[in-house]
């Protein structure tokens, strides 16, 4: 009996490994452009539990074979989500103290508001764990301290290095004039442009943030993870970048939101929710 109970616990344990790792990996791949893969991927696994309940065994044993091979193809295939999903687990904060995060953020909100009020484009990726220099084909060598004006004076149009992107490490501006992979989704909006779509392209590769100015309407946009979220305002652009970049906001213990709510309870206080598309 002692043998059964264990057994029992260890079936219980396992299942709930697989369905939070399934789960998670779910919500990670979804909206990525590998996205139909899985989706097929999922399908031949019903088919093949299918085949084994229903004891037909030569297609069940050419599904289980495929399946068996399929390991090297899953690593080609998704590759850049694989290598954004083992970043994300060892995820370091961007800046030291958030005294320093917060300053970091307020040179990216400025500058995007300076470019979007004279309508002059930008594309700024703000690297995280991965290093952006090895997802990019080319860049010049920068390596300044990242202000609003000297990031207004490398998009300004007369500047021979305005084309391109920027890549931000830290306080410092590291590279300008980098081309960024475009994504290859058949699903967007094909009024969008070669920034947004080197956006999306950079962050399906990479766990980096990158922030987008339009030079033809001055809209503000930010890609994250895959998702493109359009015409924000710079106080949305803001609590965006405050929520992934900011450690407190990341790193809060489970005591501390244990007491947070018990404060709380009587009348929360609203989460922070992301900006909404634009639907115009």
């Amino acid at each position: 009996m002692e043998w059964s109970l264990q057994t029992v616990w260890r079936f219980m344990v396992e299942i709930t490994i697989l369905t939070v790792g399934f789960y998670y990996a779910f919500i990670f791949m979804r909206g990525t452009r590998s996205w139909p893969v899985v989706i097929g991927f999922g399908l031949m696994l019903a088919i093949t539990l299918l085949t084994t309940l229903l004891e037909l065994q030569v297609l069940s044993f050419l599904l289980r074979t495929f399946f068996a091979f399929s390991a090297v193809a899953v690593l080609v295939i998704f590759q850049p989500e694989l290598r954004r999903m083992l970043a994300e687990l060892g995820n370091l904060p961007l800046f030291n103290t958030a005294r320093e995060q917060r300053e970091n953020i307020e040179v990216i909100v400025q500058t995007a508001e300076r470019l979007s009020d004279v309508r002059i484009g930008a594309l700024i990726a703000i690297e995280q764990s991965i290093q952006l220099q090895e997802v990019v084909e080319s860049g010049l060598p920068v390596n300044c301290e990242a202000t609003p004006e000297m990031l207004e004076t490398i998009f300004f149009p007369n500047n021979a290095i305005h084309d391109g992107g920027v890549i931000i490490k830290g306080d410092r501006i590291a590279f300008a004039a980098c081309i960024f992979p475009l994504t290859r989704r058949q699903d967007l909006n094909p009024s969008l442009g070669t920034r947004h779509r080197a956006a999306i392209g950079l962050s399906e590769e990479t766990d980096a943030v990158i922030v987008v100015v339009s030079e033809e309407s001055g809209a503000i946009s930010y890609a994250y993870k895959g998702h493109l979220v359009r015409g924000v305002t710079v106080e949305e652009l803001r609590a965006f970048l405050t929520s992934v970049f900011v450690r407190e906001t990341r790193s809060r213990s489970l005591v501390s939101r244990v007491r947070s709510w018990t404060v709380n309870r009587v009348n929360p206080v609203p989460p922070v929710t992301k900006a909404q598309p634009n639907k115009t």
